[in-house]
């Protein structure tokens, strides 16, 4: 199993908006990995970041992802006022597998971040020797979809009233790739 690890909503003011963590499992990595390169040259784009797009284009994106054999859980922190505690609470609950071949990080996260993670992995009985930061993503499909899930997510949760982020999030629990959504306050 190989994990893909991203935020969203850690860009704005602590205290003031709501910060996702998505943790996505996926067995068969190249065989997602090529689907979405292939999802990505459909939709003529290089690669994929959730706060680039309005609606329409995240639509499209969701629409073709959602066939693809992952899941994930997902944790919310809202107002998150000591955003490194945070974190290391959130990561302690949503990983609970022991059989990672890999975790991977988006690259542009502070060095707290991943001594958090390590952490975590550590206590877990897992080796810090699988965890890779992905400084460009570009080159990861899987820091993408990371990264389209946790904005979603942080999205709905922020504008629960919003139609499109409503349907979407409703879509991802049908189709069962939804593991576990915990909110931490």
């Amino acid at each position: 199993m190989v994990i893909f690890i991203d935020e969203s909503g850690t860009h704005k003011q602590s205290g003031h908006a709501a910060n996702a963590i998505v943790y996505i499992e996926i067995e068969n990595l190249q065989e997602v990995e090529e689907e979405i390169k292939e999802i990505l040259k459909q939709l003529k784009f290089d690669f994929f970041h959730w706060a680039d797009h309005g609606w329409k284009v995240r639509s499209k994106f969701l629409k073709k992802i959602i066939k693809l054999d992952f899941t994930f859980k997902i944790g919310i922190f809202k107002n998150p006022v000591k955003t490194d505690q945070m974190t290391g609470i959130v990561l302690e609950e949503l990983i609970t597998e022991k059989t990672i071949k890999n975790v991977f990080i988006d690259g542009k996260q502070p060095k707290w971040y991943e001594r958090k993670l390590k952490k975590v992995l550590r206590d877990k009985g897992i080796s810090i020797k699988k965890l890779k930061t992905v400084r460009n993503e570009s080159s990861h499909p899987g820091i993408q979809l990371a990264d389209t899930l946790a904005g979603l997510f942080r999205y709905h949760f922020e504008n629960p009233k919003a139609e499109d982020a409503k349907e979407w999030v409703s879509r991802f629990k049908k189709a069962n790739k939804l593991l576990s959504q915990e909110v931490f306050q």
